[in-house]
């Protein structure tokens, strides 16, 4: 179940990380055959609440509101020493009835308090983990990547990298048809490759000229040939530069990369056709269908039949 939402914020809230939780959960797009959802504000009392930005956010909510929430989200905030108990007492009983929480940057601090994540990996800004991980050694603090899924907590790193978390948490338990709805709306890219390490003292690209276009290319034509040579050839630069320029400009592998996006279009083709596992592995370019079920597999932990019967709707 993703239907009861709460974006869970403490002074002095962070505006934009706040504005992700309402973005992806708070706006009714029913009208364009998406889920809606029942979202609220809470906090450690109602009223008014500072943000780093000089204004004020009237949170109508105090922890009670928590009660049967499907999705906590708990919003970047100013990282304190110590927390209000009764809302690190709500976040845990969240968790303990079945539902699920989600922190955005600073938000794990939240969730370190609240002892959700002891012996669970976890993540938050880079600027942050070093921090985290003195904090709360009992967690394991990943520093490189977007977020960690360690159901029923998943933490993302700093600012827009909530985005990608809460739209992977929408595909998870909605399918990648609504997640990709959603992101259609927001303008943003459905799924991103990487990890926050290529944002850390990032240089610019060599030359100026950005690698967005053969990007492009390569989603379109998933099963086109896709050799690092193959594709250095097209942007006319030696396999070895095009792989570090890659790498800078999407912090993986042109392979990886390119693997992602060939899972998330077998996922659509899975919820929206009646095709055959070996022809969707054949139109997103893994040749066959066991190529297609390792890669599912690794990426999802789950086959594509499974999937199919869990968001196919033909």
């Amino acid at each position: 179940m993703l239907k009861n939402v709460v974006a869970v914020v403490l002074e002095e809230v962070h505006p934009f990380e706040l504005g992700v939780a309402c973005e992806v959960f708070g706006l009714d797009r029913t009208a364009d055959g998406l889920p809606g959802y029942d979202f609220a504000l809470a906090g450690a009392r109602p009223g008014p609440h500072a943000t780093h930005s000089g204004f004020a956010v009237d949170v109508p909510y105090g922890p009670e509101r928590l009660a049967g929430a499907d999705l906590a989200v708990v919003t970047a905030s100013t990282i304190r020493t110590h927390y209000p108990e009764p809302l690190l007492e709500a976040l845990r009983a969240v968790v303990a009835d079945g539902g699920r929480v989600l922190s955005i940057c600073s938000g794990a601090f939240v969730l370190g308090a609240a002892g959700l994540l002891d012996g669970r990996r976890s993540a938050t800004h880079w600027r942050h983990s070093d921090e985290l991980v003195e904090r709360f050694p009992r967690t394991v603090v990943e520093p490189d990547v977007l977020y960690v899924d360690d159901d029923p907590v998943i933490t993302s790193a700093g600012t827009a990298a909530g985005i990608d978390a809460c739209l992977h948490l929408v595909r998870k338990v909605q399918g990648a048809e609504v997640a990709l709805g959603i992101a259609r709306r927001m303008v943003v890219a459905p799924h991103r490759e990487g990890g926050q390490a290529q944002f850390v003292n990032r240089p610019l690209p060599e030359g100026g000229d950005s690698l967005a276009p053969l990007l492009d290319w390569m989603r379109h034509h998933p099963d086109q040939g896709a050799s690092v040579e193959q594709l250095a050839a097209r942007v006319h630069m030696s396999p070895r530069t095009f792989a570090r320029r890659f790498q800078q400009e999407t912090g993986t592998t042109p392979h990886r990369w390119l693997v992602g996006q060939r899972v998330l279009l077998a996922q659509r083709l899975l919820e929206s056709t009646t095709e055959s596992v070996d022809a969707i592995a054949a139109r997103c370019g893994f040749g066959n269908a066991a190529a297609l079920r390792h890669h599912f597999g690794r990426r999802l932990g789950t086959t594509p039949l499974a999937y199919r019967r869990c968001f196919g709707g033909g």
